[in-house]
């Protein structure tokens, strides 16, 4: 993960929002990108996109390899700076905001987090907390009650005293994400969490993600691969193609055979899930 600081982890926080009320839409939005534009190099990737991140939610954005998802989730979380428009975290201008303040709110688990040789899964996981740490208070009660809650959340308590490089990739991941938990941030992005995963525990995970977001309100931005765990999982739906945003909304109307072939050049049905209601895409194939 990458911490907002200077640690390869999960960027980090402050206080728990509240839940958001029943009716919160993406006009009711903290985080925000008005007109954004990012890229490398010579190489636009995203291209004057708009988007309102609803508050006490859960989003996910979804769209085939290199679309710019990585990448915007990368500029809503103050790692890549836009070369044209705005991110905005409570109306200010995020990347002219102090690295530590934008820390104690917004938490970010990127697709490949490297972590320092050596280091333990505790320890790591104690990163987290860096941004509430001050030079005269290094470590408080409050502190080791998160720690612990993050390492009981995700399942990783008992490998509290291994050396994270000596875990396996799914262990790995969950640590990761331990960290970003700890942090206890408002807003917490999320790039490809179920990386390594196999499906029992990408279902886990998603889970405690969205058990997360009941409970406390937190709001959410997950990029995913698998349109099924899109549906099941988020409030809000964003499809991207080619660096812009073609659909959001409730996965009802966004995940539709329509938008799988502009967006994935898959023909499909979509039926509802026998279990959640929510839609479920049947492939037919390559719409190519």
């Amino acid at each position: 993960m990458t911490v907002l600081d200077d640690t390869a982890g999960a960027a980090a926080s402050g206080p728990t929002a509240a839940p958001a009320p029943a009716d919160a839409s993406p006009s009711t939005s903290r985080l925000r990108a008005e007109r954004v534009v990012l890229g490398y190099d010579d190489r636009t990737v995203v291209d004057g996109v708009d988007l309102q991140v609803p508050d006490g939610r859960v989003t996910v954005v979804v769209g085939a390899n290199a679309c710019g998802k990585s990448t915007l989730l990368k500029g809503l979380a103050r790692l890549l700076r836009p070369r044209g428009g705005t991110v905005l975290l409570d109306g200010r201008d995020l990347h002219r905001t102090p690295t530590r303040e934008v820390a104690r709110h917004l938490g970010l688990l990127p697709q490949s987090p490297v972590a320092p040789e050596g280091i333990t899964v505790g320890d790591l996981v104690a990163r987290g907390r860096s941004p509430h740490q001050r030079w005269w208070q290094q470590w408080t009660p409050e502190d080791e009650a998160a720690v612990e809650r993050a390492l009981a959340a995700t399942d990783v308590a008992a490998l509290a005293d291994r050396a994270v490089d000596e875990l396996s990739g799914g262990q790995r991941q969950r640590v990761w994400l331990a960290m970003a938990l700890a942090q206890e941030t408002e807003v917490l992005l999320l790039d490809e969490p179920t990386t390594y995963l196999d499906l029992a525990h990408q279902v886990e995970v998603l889970d405690l993600v969205s058990e997360l977001n009941a409970r406390e309100g937190r709001t959410v931005v997950m990029v995913l691969h698998d349109l099924n765990h899109a549906a099941r999982y988020a409030d809000h739906v964003v499809a991207m193609k080619d660096g812009a945003v073609v659909a959001e909304g409730p996965p009802a109307e966004v995940i539709t055979p329509a938008l799988v072939r502009e967006v994935f050049g898959l023909a499909c049905v979509v039926v509802p899930c026998p279990v959640s209601g929510r839609p479920l895409v049947v492939h037919q194939g390559s719409a190519r």
